[in-house]
């Protein structure tokens, strides 16, 4: 098994920095007030591999709603297939689009993906609208986690109207609802739902399918309340993440002790992802 499982991975290609973020791209390097620089996969995996790393490689689908080309099913499975071991793909569908739901069982029964990532926000969808559980049905059918974006977003951020992308349909609550519809479906709340960690944490006491992940965030800062909680009573239930290429995997791996997990650190950074994965019992 490797160091640590990313459940958070973006492809640092240009395909997704330049193509499916496009304008968003420079805000968004602004506001996590990093270099986002592009690279090849071949240039991904090599960082990945450095840093004893498995990545949860994340496709991206929101073409209606900004207008710009997606990340596809077929290239994640592609960038997969041809690092072995060192990604797992994960699928995206645009909610908005009428093949949706074929398009995830596509890319699930002929390109092998092993979960959905979601971004309402970017994506411009209320989850917890019952037009969208065909979806949910779907993932839920396949055992596929979800990872979905909650609370606020980097993308596009710190510009007049932040590129146009509202924060309602990142509450969790309306995750929180999908979860209850859905208790075969594990939903991933990712980043951990600022300004509404509460929220998530509350979700995830309350049901057993909600998962946290840390994504999104130098240690340092996260809220003593969700520190509390990962090292305590849902350690079973969080997941480490990155963000890549937003943040460093490595710089976060090494700033390790200030996420403060104590003797849940093994189970946050690999147990849990493993298992969820099917990866391990």
């Amino acid at each position: 098994m490797p160091r640590a499982i990313d459940f958070h991975v973006h492809s640092s290609t240009a395909e997704w920095l330049e193509g499916s973020l496009g304008p968003m791209a420079e805000a968004t390097a602004r506001y996590f007030r990093t270099e986002v620089r592009v690279r090849t996969p071949e240039e991904m995996a090599a960082e990945f591999e450095a840093w004893d790393l498995i990545g949860v490689l994340l496709a991206w689908d929101a073409e209606t709603a900004t207008g710009l080309p997606p990340l596809t099913n077929d290239r994640v499975a592609e960038i997969c297939a041809a690092f072995p071991g060192r990604f797992i793909g994960f699928a995206s569908v645009d909610p908005h689009k009428p093949d949706a739901v074929d398009e995830l069982e596509r890319a699930v029964t002929e390109l092998g993906l092993r979960g959905l990532k979601v971004h309402p926000l970017v994506q411009d969808f209320l989850p917890d609208d019952p037009a969208y559980d065909p979806l949910w049905s779907k993932a839920e059918e396949h055992g596929l986690p979800v990872v979905t974006h909650v609370g606020v977003t980097g993308l596009g951020a710190g510009v007049p109207g932040g590129s146009g992308i509202a924060l309602e349909p990142g509450r969790p609550t309306r995750m929180d609802t999908v979860a209850a519809r859905h208790p075969g479906l594990q939903v991933i709340m990712a980043h951990f739902g600022y300004p509404w960690h509460l929220e998530v944490l509350a979700s995830a006491q309350t049901k057993t399918n909600v998962w946290v992940d840390l994504s999104g965030w130098r240690p340092r800062y996260i809220p003593e309340e969700v520190k509390r909680a990962a090292r305590g009573p849902l350690r079973d239930r969080f997941l480490w993440g990155s963000d890549y290429p937003m943040l460093d995997p490595g710089r976060l791996l090494d700033e390790v002790a200030d996420y403060e997990l104590a003797d849940a650190q093994q189970a946050v950074l690999l147990d849990n992802a493993a298992r969820l994965l099917g990866l391990r019992p």
